[in-house]
């Protein structure tokens, strides 16, 4: 009787452990689900529809959403560095490499390697600008994501070897990790692996830019493939990965010839199309954001929306919180003009 007493008193102990542990595990699973969805709440709520940022002249080019950190990114054409930028419109300098980035422009956060990587250039605006590096400057830099630390960095311009003009300006990144950079002064695309060893992807005539102009901007990853746009036509180009020299003009439908003038920065969407901004320069052209669509892997491609810019020389589109799209006007018009401006814009679409 003792012994059956003592059996029956374990099992109630046990029985109350295991209820006690599910109530545990229950409460856990609510608790983590509950912290989980608390971020992308409040951080949906707190981002404004236009966010101003001040920066002493800070003339950003590019944007990205930096998703893990909840921050934008933007690179500095006035001093060379990489800032971010919160929902509230406050600026911290996140890269600053002193003697190696003159002008910042494309910029690509890789979450999985923790880094991201900026385009290094000269177009004369910048405050360590010179005539030896004008017009002459194209090179990639990776940086750490937390601290602003260099990685690597290489010298494209050495990569193409030819002693000719050169700017670097926007970035694509495969699955892999590898880098793809347009040269808007080369008929080049550079490929740069992760380790940071480069070379030169593609060359092609047909990405020669017009006298006085920029050539090639931005540039996606989709599927196995590149898709470049070229500012100063507004053509649109694809470059297959498994054969880089077998470069075909996309057909554009939907807009007319002028629809896709001066196409600046582009953004691959989660839907599989893609995203970019138009701008005004030198006087043709306009402001505003297109999105464009494709049934055939790029083979061709639908311009899909045309929404004119509220803010003037939009550079750069990118999904913000939530998913999205916000589009930067950085004040570059004035910048080249001679005139950097204290203030930029990321207006909601």
């Amino acid at each position: 009787m003792n012994r059956l007493n003592r059996l029956n008193a374990l099992n109630r102990r046990q029985g109350l452990a295991v209820r006690r542990a599910l109530v545990a595990a229950a409460a856990s699973a609510v608790l983590l689900a509950t912290a989980g969805a608390a971020p992308a709440a409040a951080g949906t709520a707190c981002a404004p529809a236009v966010i101003t940022g001040h920066a002493d002249s800070l003339v950003p080019e590019s944007v990205v959403w930096d998703r893990d950190h909840h921050r934008f990114l933007v690179g500095s054409l006035r001093h060379g560095t990489v800032s971010e930028v919160r929902t509230d419109g406050s600026v911290r300098t996140l890269v600053d490499d002193p003697g190696t980035l003159l002008e910042v422009a494309g910029l690509r956060v890789d979450a999985a390697r923790g880094r991201v990587l900026v385009t290094n250039l000269d177009n004369g605006v910048g405050e360590h600008s010179s005539s030896a590096t004008t017009g002459k400057t194209a090179g990639v830099g990776a940086y750490d994501l937390e601290t602003g630390r260099r990685l690597f960095y290489v010298d494209l311009a050495a990569v193409a070897g030819d002693g000719g003009p050169h700017l670097a300006n926007d970035i694509a990144i495969g699955p892999d990790g590898t880098a793809y950079v347009t040269d808007s002064f080369a008929p080049v695309v550079y490929r740069v692996g992760p380790d940071g060893s480069a070379s030169v992807l593609v060359r092609d005539d047909r990405f020669t830019p017009q006298p006085g102009a920029y050539g090639l901007n931005g540039i996606v990853y989709r599927g196995g493939r590149l898709v470049v746009g070229k500012w100063d036509d507004g053509t649109l180009w694809q470059v297959p990965l498994h054969d880089p020299a077998a470069v075909r003009r996309i057909e554009v439908t939907g807009g007319d010839a002028t629809s896709l003038l001066h196409l600046d920065g582009l953004i691959a969407r989660p839907d599989g199309g893609i995203a970019g901004v138009t701008n005004a320069f030198f006087g043709t052209g306009r402001d505003a954001e297109v999105e464009l669509r494709s049934d055939d892997h790029w083979a061709t491609a639908r311009l899909v929306t045309v929404r004119p810019s509220a803010d003037p020389t939009p550079t750069a589109v990118t999904p913000g919180p939530a998913g999205r799209l916000y589009q930067l006007s950085g004040g570059l018009a004035e910048a080249l003009g001679g005139h950097p401006t204290d203030t930029f814009t990321l207006r909601r679409l």
